[in-house]
């Protein structure tokens, strides 16, 4: 009789301790099963084909069929077993959900706000070490008056120094005073470095800089006067690309060397790739006066000045916009396991010194960077090298639309966050991305470019007056043959 009820006490025990177990688990599963639901339907992840509503069923009976057989004591292990494996199913769903939304927040916030380092400098020799020993200073208070004056406000706080720069027209002329002694310092824009490297390559070593102060600057993209189109199709969309190559924060102003034009159709899975060359000369707004120049330096003035003369150009409206920095984002490629692209012409790359044959080529990632950049051995030049930049891009996002990207899912997002702001709202994206995997169609994508004919000298530059820079006049029928085939793509013809 002892025996017996020191048996049955044991079984007891060990009834009431499964009981406790599976009590815990339940309670950690229900709150990561909860979490995951509010943020799946929250951020609209699996809305498509009824996955999510499915996903969500699926969790509930687990828990409702968990609760049963916790209350009648049945299956202890077997209930063990099942809320283990569906509580590591949702801590994984809820990795995948809360990655993919700080991620896009980072892209998101990045692309918020812009940086320009604005800084005092004087000649690499000079015997000025401080600025306050600055007597004389020049700066284009005219062409950049906001970015001057914030930075002789700094000057004023931090030094309390109140220095009145000598206008030129340039910061090009403001360089060259420097060098020739008509000036003994002056302001200098970072996002014109890269243009005063055109008139000399090594002027970085010939200069020292005595002050400098970041501004950040919200970016809200401006409303074109001139915009024709008003599409209201939430499947179709213009998403302006644009390639740097900059070191440091992707916020920096900078020039943009690759302007592209994806127009997106969900509904007939096409995408057109429209490359309008650097070197075009076009009509810059903004910060640009309204003047001509080339496309690219209107990234000096930001990447809403950028969209805004492509808005012009081609009387569209641009939804969104995705600066890219292709040193960086080329190392997706190695994630992806590289892409195939048919090369047209053989070449050798100057960036890493990579044979191209012509035919069908398999790239890694400083291939890539070596093909995408490469204009001087290629017989049209910058205009070919657009056109590579566009394989390059639809076999990324042919790649990236796979089922067997999924698999790399957290280190293509880390890569992403790394070398790519947009203004594109996760909510947009998510809808992009369910239309795409509700239908299981591999997209489309064809390119275009304007072309145009090229000459050195014969052009002047707002940004650069006196310089002899190459710029291209775009063909006029050219420009209407491309507007014909965005508006085409987006109406789905």
């Amino acid at each position: 009789m002892s025996r017996h009820l020191r048996t049955s006490s044991k079984g007891k025990k060990v009834s009431s301790t499964w009981l406790l177990i599976n009590s815990a688990f339940l309670a950690l599963y229900t709150a990561l099963a909860g979490f995951f639901i509010y943020k799946m339907y929250a951020h609209h992840f699996l809305a498509f084909r009824n996955i999510n509503h499915i996903v969500a069923g699926i969790l509930i009976a687990i828990f409702v069929f968990s609760v049963v057989l916790i209350i009648l004591k049945k299956a202890k292990f077997f209930t063990t077993f099942t809320l283990v494996l569906f509580t590591l199913f949702t801590s994984a769903g809820l990795y995948f959900v809360q990655s993919t939304v700080q991620v896009a927040e980072k892209l998101n916030k990045t692309a918020s706000y812009s940086e320009i380092e604005m800084s005092v400098v004087v000649p690499a020799g000079s015997d000025i070490q401080d600025i306050s020993q600055l007597g004389q200073l020049q700066a284009p208070v005219n062409n950049d008056s906001e970015n001057i004056q914030a930075l002789l406000s700094d000057l004023k706080v931090q030094k309390n120094l109140d220095l009145v720069p000598e206008p030129v027209d340039s910061y090009q002329h403001a360089y060259e005073n420097l060098l020739s002694g008509g000036t003994q310092g002056m302001v200098l824009n970072s996002a014109y470095s890269s243009l005063l490297e055109l008139s000399d390559a090594d002027y970085a070593s010939k200069i020292r800089t005595l002050y400098t102060y970041k501004i950040t600057k919200e970016v809200k993209p401006s409303v074109s006067e001139n915009k024709k189109d008003e599409h209201t199709n939430p499947n179709v969309v213009n998403i302006y690309i644009s390639g740097i190559d900059t070191y440091g924060n992707i916020s920096t102003v900078s020039r943009s060397d690759v302007n592209i034009i994806m127009t997106v159709n969900m509904d007939t899975h096409k995408v057109m790739l429209t490359t309008t060359p650097r070197d075009a000369y076009v009509q810059i707004p903004d910060g640009g006066a309204n003047q001509f120049d080339k496309l690219t330096h209107a990234g000096i003035y930001g990447v809403e000045t950028s969209m805004k003369t492509l808005e012009n150009l081609y009387d569209i409206n641009i939804d969104y916009y995705a600066r890219i920095n292709f040193t960086s984002f080329m190392q997706l490629i190695d994630v992806l396991g590289g892409v195939e692209v048919y090369n047209d012409q053989a070449f050798v790359s100057r960036v890493g010194g990579y044979e191209f044959p012509q035919g069908p080529i398999t790239l890694n990632s400083q291939q890539a960077l070596g093909f995408v950049r490469e204009r001087y051995s290629l017989q049209g030049g910058d205009a070919d090298r657009g056109r590579n930049q566009q394989k390059v891009i639809s076999a990324i996002i042919n790649k990236l639309a796979s089922v067997d990207s999924i698999t790399n899912f957290s280190t293509i997002i880390n890569s992403l966050q790394n070398s790519v702001q947009t203004n594109m709202p996760l909510e947009s994206m998510m809808r992009l991305a369910n239309t795409q995997l509700a239908s299981g169609s591999s997209f489309t994508v064809v390119s275009q470019d304007v072309t145009g004919t090229g000459s050195t000298g014969q052009l002047p530059s707002y940004a650069m007056p006196s310089a002899a820079l190459y710029m291209m006049s775009l063909d006029e029928t050219s420009i209407s043959a491309a507007k014909q085939a965005i508006r085409n793509t987006m109406e789905g013809n």
